[in-house]
């Protein structure tokens, strides 16, 4: 008999079944292999077969065995265990900076790295429609637009707007082209910023990337380097609330014991916690102090208290004294 044109490929298509097919509750037998291979137009023998699974073996397949009244083969150990794929699906859905349609995509390419038994797992836990997503379906490309700009050491222009109460696009500067050099992409809240140096303005500047639109690269090599050189990017990213700029300050804030967990959330678990009395302890950082800044101190009320500087305090009591007459 001819072999067919597919006959060349016949590991291949075994390895593909185990991988897609099989896992530890769904092993198949040599007879489910032979048919498998059939459907392709392939033709094997059952001692074939055996030599075939030792060459996928030897070649690193995880392929075990198991003997009962019939014998089974499955794939064992994968490139990702089943709960590392489930984080993944989670980091994927709840990321605010990837379209609903990306989303969607990425996951099904995360289920194809499990068995289809264990994809079906995955695709259970899915509930992206009702989750806030950007509305620029653009930004998953904006991220590798800016990464290669950084790589090759390149300007990068963009246009930059904000939604109206419509939801229509406003681009600022009358949609006239930003320049800057961008140096680093931080995801902070769920969002990715671009850290950049304005040239034309002396200073570093934010961007969010999901607010950008048609970036290209520049010949023009980046400037701002020596600004950038010794910056320390996670660092730089405790200080800034909501990528929001403003003045740097050392403020020592006071706050009370049951909000450790959420100080430590904010600002990592190397922050020294100094304790005050039985009831508070203190911290101390360098922040850029903003509004963003200050309305995450707000969320605490009374449980947290700006100790120094003057300047903050002040800040603190304005915006206090400010909302407490809008709502009188």
């Amino acid at each position: 008999m001819a072999k067919s044109a597919n006959q060349k490929l016949k590991l291949l298509y075994i390895a593909k079944y185990l991988l897609e097919q099989t896992d530890e509750n769904h092993p198949v037998t040599v007879a489910d292999i032979i048919k498998h291979l059939g459907n392709h137009d392939i033709s094997a023998e059952r001692k074939s077969i055996y030599d075939d699974l030792e060459s996928l073996r030897l070649f690193g397949l995880d392929i075990i065995q198991i003997r009962g009244k019939s014998t089974g083969y499955y794939i064992g150990d994968r490139q990702f265990e089943l709960p590392e794929l489930k984080l993944l699906v989670d980091s994927v859905q709840s990321s605010k900076f990837i379209p609903i349609n990306k989303t969607m995509n990425l996951i099904k390419k995360i289920e194809s790295l499990a068995s289809v038994h264990d994809a079906k797992e995955l695709h259970r836990q899915v509930y992206v429609l009702n989750r806030v997503k950007t509305m620029n379906e653009s930004v998953y490309y904006n991220i590798d637009a800016i990464s290669n700009a950084i790589n090759n050491n390149k300007m990068i222009q963009f246009r930059y707007f904000e939604y109206t109460v419509s939801k229509e696009k406003h681009f600022r500067k009358d949609g006239e082209y930003y320049r800057v050099s961008p140096y680093a992409l931080i995801w902070d809240d769920e969002n990715y910023y671009l850290l950049a140096w304005d040239e034309a303005a002396q200073m570093q500047k934010h961007y969010r990337v999901d607010k950008m639109q048609k970036i290209s690269a520049l010949d023009t090599p980046r400037q701002g380097s020596e600004h950038f050189k010794n910056m320390d990017t996670a660092l730089y990213a405790k200080k800034v609330f909501a990528m929001f700029g403003g003045r740097e300050e050392t403020v020592k804030l006071r706050f009370a014991n049951n909000l450790v967990s959420a100080v430590i959330d904010r600002f990592g678990s190397d922050i020294i916690i100094a304790p005050q009395d039985d009831e508070h302890f203190t911290i101390t950082m360098d922040i850029e102090v903003s509004p963003q800044f200050r309305a995450w101190l707000c969320g605490f009320g009374t449980g947290v208290e700006v100790l120094s500087p003057e300047s903050v305090r002040k800040e603190m009591g304005n915006l206090a004294r400010g909302l407490a007459e809008m709502y009188k």
